[in-house]
């Protein structure tokens, strides 16, 4: 591991949930048994890939429902592990840049595995599955892009990371419990095709809010920079 610099201090997403006393106790667990930010990191990867996987599996399995629910679970435990690397790292004074590295770039594959996994599912539509992937290592992009130009960090939604998840994360659950003559219902009575059934309309609904996010973002960060200009 690279050795933590005393006065690092990580940008870190704000997330309601790091505040809560379970949360901090159990990555002060992590940090007694000497579990490194970074493994977390990769485990949350590790996860999110495996979440593609058991999307595609839908489409080859008589019980399509079993993976779409193991496909929930595995996002929320990416969520969980996207989490926990940070707190762990500020928790046992590990924080560094390098592992900022640790931090994006195991969510951009894990969202890059989530979307095109799903546009393979039961159902959906490859091309949204690509169009989602895209769209949600642009607005990472620009995030990034953002603090290279000399602004903060713009996490705004209304669909960042962990929204995206979430969403992704209901659409499967609904997936997996409703009736699968419901799936075939809706893929009649919409102009989407095939793709108008559970998945296809949770990743349009991803497109459209990423799309949302990115406008809001570009706006924001562009108006930190004109704002920081003129004070300059």
């Amino acid at each position: 591991m690279t050795k933590p610099t005393d006065d690092y201090q990580p940008d870190r997403r704000p997330i309601a949930s790091r505040e809560r006393a379970v949360s901090k106790r159990f990555a002060n667990w992590l940090v007694r048994r000497k579990v490194t930010p970074n493994s977390i990191s990769i485990a949350g990867m590790v996860a999110g890939i495996a979440v593609g996987f058991a999307f595609a599996m839908t489409n080859h399995s008589p019980y399509p429902a079993v993976f779409f629910l193991t496909a929930a679970m595995l996002m929320q435990l990416r969520l969980l592990a996207n989490m926990l690397d940070g707190m762990v790292a500020v928790e046992s004074g590990s924080a560094s840049p390098v592992g900022e590295l640790y931090n994006e770039i195991p969510d951009r594959v894990s969202d890059a595995a989530m979307f095109v996994g799903a546009g393979y599912a039961w159902g959906s539509d490859p091309t949204l599955g690509y169009i989602a992937a895209c769209l949600a290592l642009f607005v990472a992009y620009l995030r990034a892009q953002g603090k290279v130009a000399g602004a903060h960090q713009e996490y705004c939604g209304p669909l960042g990371k962990p929204q995206r998840v979430f969403l992704m994360t209901l659409t499967s659950l609904l997936c997996g419990l409703v009736p699968a003559s419901w799936h075939a219902e809706m893929a009649t009575h919409s102009a989407l095709g095939m793709s108008g059934s559970l998945m296809g309309w949770g990743l349009v609904v991803a497109i459209i809010g990423t799309v949302w996010t990115g406008v809001r973002r570009l706006r924001r960060i562009a108006h930190a920079l004109r704002t920081d200009h003129d004070d300059n």
